[in-house]
């Protein structure tokens, strides 16, 4: 019901619009005028609408700069979830992480952090325990940014 009410705004808007386009045209071409620029209202809006999502990413970035942090942080989590479950299938740990990933179209991104990095996976004492990191911002291994998992 809201779309179609959405849309026949939109249809009002045009026709107010093309009504007032061509009114003005008339006018030009009575007074020998040059022709005006008009926009159509819906590029008004979708300009406005521009402007607003830029203006919230900006202060978005502003006040919480750290959203990378917590989207690392999230995909370690889910990272340690699938090496479990990949422990409590095989009985240790992978040798590498792509074993454990393998070729999942839904886990394709998951290797790399929020800043492009890929994460840093070791496993340890014979593949009974691992360890997890993202570089951090720096993209540099063993520095004060990098991000650690549970174990």
């Amino acid at each position: 019901m809201a779309d179609l009410i959405a849309e026949l705004l939109i249809l009002f808007e045009s026709l107010k619009f093309w009504k007032k386009k061509k009114e003005r045209r008339r006018q030009e071409k009575d007074k020998k005028l040059p022709k005006k620029t008009m926009v159509h209202p819906t590029i008004w809006i979708l300009l406005i609408a521009l402007v607003l999502i830029f203006a919230i990413k900006f202060i978005s970035d502003l006040f919480f700069p750290n959203n990378g942090i917590s989207i690392t942080e999230d995909k370690i989590k889910e990272i340690e979830k699938i090496l479990n479950e990949e422990k409590n299938s095989i009985g240790k740990y992978p040798l590498k992480l792509d074993e454990a990933i393998r070729n999942n179209p839904l886990r394709r991104n998951i290797k790399i952090d929020a800043w492009g990095n890929e994460f840093h996976y070791k496993p340890l004492n014979n593949g009974l325990q691992y360890e997890l990191k993202s570089k951090g911002e720096d993209g540099l291994l063993n520095t004060e940014d990098d991000i650690k998992g549970n174990q």
